[in-house]
């Protein structure tokens, strides 16, 4: 329990020397400046495969573990925005809103090579080349999950139509929804987590930190949701029409600051386990495996002169 403080104190402090408030301020307002452009990318992955319902789908599940009061706003907002067609992939508008998408990667980027203390030695243009792979790889799975998401209740529907008894059901398959969303946000953490900073980390060293931030995340989206109901005035009265920004950004920031402290979580348990390792080679203690030295056997007495 005293080691497990320790770290928990050690991610802490880091996090504060590493200036992880102002970092997660900048992952903020890059992550609220690149969601609009990584939609609009989406919407023209899903008019060019002829479906306009995958991106209001896509927006759907992108949200879909956000509380109500940040979700239905931030919703509104982008159901504008992807009203107009954008059947042209290829267009100039959608190679600049990859372009600035992207920027939210980097961003992601930025503040876990601080976390990990790793230094980028990469070139820019080869990070950015990574950053806008990520994008366009990431538009394409969340297209591919609203296409399993709207395809399932019309299986859903056939099913229960020759086989009634599957009612029972129906509840498990609504959670299904859901799950695909928490599924996806696990998928995203590890993968940024194993590639977006410098080095190199086995995917066993990572869990701790995603562990803790889909816990912390869940934990923070409940405690928010419940203030706003209670507060929600405060916001209107301070902010008056840009309440719902604000609430977002407010939010947002949050996020940003569990998903820092993740990786701070992660490299303080690396720095703990080589103390360790250090302090079992100082004392000539090579690991619970270590082979003990015998006697060779009894030892002829001394001679006598």
């Amino acid at each position: 329990m005293k080691r497990f403080f320790l770290v928990i104190y050690d991610a802490l402090a880091r996090f504060n020397e590493d200036d992880g408030w102002a970092i997660a301020s900048h992952v903020t307002l890059q992550t609220l400046t690149a969601m609009f452009p990584f939609l609009i990318v989406v919407t023209a992955l899903a008019g060019f495969l002829g479906s306009k319902q995958l991106a209001d789908e896509a927006t759907g599940l992108l949200l879909e573990t956000w509380p109500a009061q940040v979700a239905d706003p931030l919703s509104a907002e982008i159901h504008n925005v992807l009203t107009q067609a954008r059947s042209g992939l290829l267009t100039v508008g959608a190679v600049l809103s990859i372009y600035f998408a992207s920027s939210g990667v980097e961003a992601l980027r930025v503040a876990l090579n601080r976390a990990y203390g790793q230094k980028e030695s990469r070139s820019w243009w080869l990070l950015r080349l990574e950053s806008i792979a990520f994008v366009l790889v990431g538009a394409m799975a969340l297209v591919a999950l609203s296409f399993l998401v709207v395809l399932a209740p019309l299986v859903w529907n056939t099913a229960l139509r020759h086989l009634p008894q599957l009612h029972v059901f129906q509840t498990l398959f609504d959670l299904l929804r859901f799950g695909i969303a928490t599924v996806s946000l696990v998928a995203a953490l590890v993968i940024a987590h194993k590639w977006l900073p410098s080095g190199r980390r086995s995917f066993r060293s990572l869990w701790p930190g995603i562990t803790a931030t889909f816990v912390m995340s869940g934990g923070a989206a409940v405690a928010f949701s419940a203030y706003l109901a209670r507060f929600s005035e405060n916001y209107v009265t301070t902010y008056a029409g840009l309440a719902s920004v604000m609430i977002a950004l407010v939010f947002l920031y949050a996020l940003s600051s569990i998903f820092i402290l993740g990786g701070e979580l992660n490299a303080a348990l690396a720095r703990a386990k080589e103390a360790r390792t250090r302090q079992r080679a100082e004392a000539g203690i090579q690991g619970p495996n270590a082979r003990r030295e015998e006697p060779a056997g009894p030892q002829a007495p001394p001679l006598e002169p």
